[in-house]
């Protein structure tokens, strides 16, 4: 497993996971992603593509993001793949009685040796660029109020 992350955010959960799934706030949220598209037409749902866009070391890389599980409210899965290496983001939305809990669990699934033996580099890459994304989240949302 790559890393966890829990956080509580002061508003309610529906607020939560719609910003959360809204794919164009990621560039307020995540502080590598310059800009997201949402490549299928419809509402957010299982099988929803989304082009995301990275500035990794002054480089800007696409990644396609497809959502494999999503409950409104609940939870949602994102996943990517590219080298033979699947990243998977796991999102779980816990209403309280004054906020949201989200957990969060990153993970990622690798095909083939060469692959497995980089993928300790590559969590910690992934955890370097995404580790505070929910304290991010919970700022921007609390920040936000409507």
């Amino acid at each position: 497993m790559a890393f966890k992350e829990t956080v509580f955010i002061n508003a309610p959960v529906e607020k939560v996971f719609a910003i959360t799934t809204d794919f164009e706030h990621a560039p307020f949220i995540m502080e590598n992603v310059v800009k997201t598209e949402k490549l299928t037409e419809g509402p957010m749902q299982v099988g929803t593509r989304v082009k995301e866009v990275r500035n990794i070391r002054g480089k800007e890389v696409d990644t396609v993001l497809v959502i494999s599980e999503f409950i409104p409210n609940q939870k949602y899965t994102v996943k990517s793949e590219n080298f033979g290496m699947t990243v998977e983001y796991q999102y779980r939305f816990l209403a309280q009685e004054i906020g949201t809990t989200v957990d969060f669990n990153g993970l990622i699934h690798t095909k083939g040796l060469k692959n497995a033996l980089i993928k300790p580099l590559f969590e910690m890459i992934l955890k370097k660029e995404d580790k505070d994304h929910l304290v991010k989240l919970k700022q921007y949302i609390e920040q936000h109020k409507e």
